[in-house]
């Protein structure tokens, strides 16, 4: 079944950049508000959530601009992305996240990365 893409633009409103970075790129920060547990071991990562992994590969990272990867039961060239950016004219932290689902699932899909990323901001304080 194919995928299609679909975008999110959070704002984190004032949350310093290399402090978001931290939460979606690190261990310690993953395990705020994405998973559970999260390892890596080179460019796999392993995600668990209530005890069932699931691991992806790291396709490609710009510090503290955007993580970009890819499931590893994933055929596909589908991947996940979150990418940060500010807006010049209001100084808000911005965070995009991109993502694949079939088409009768990419509304699930929205409402699982709002709540995840909610999470996120209660636990950067935001």
């Amino acid at each position: 079944m194919d995928k299609s893409k679909f975008q999110l633009e959070f704002e984190m409103r004032s949350v310093p950049v290399a402090l978001l970075w931290n939460y979606i790129s690190s261990i310690n920060g993953l395990t705020e508000w994405f998973a559970d547990e999260v390892s890596i071991s080179g460019k796999t990562y392993t995600f668990s959530w209530d005890g069932q992994s699931q691991t992806a590969q790291l396709l490609s990272m710009r510090t503290e601009v955007s993580i970009r990867f890819r499931w590893s039961d994933d055929n596909s060239r589908c991947y996940f992305e979150m990418k940060i950016s500010v807006n010049e004219l209001t100084d808000e932290t911005i965070l995009t996240v991109t993502d694949f689902a079939s088409e009768d699932e990419i509304e699930d899909a929205k409402e699982l990365w709002t709540a995840q990323v909610d999470t996120l901001r209660r636990a950067l304080g935001c």
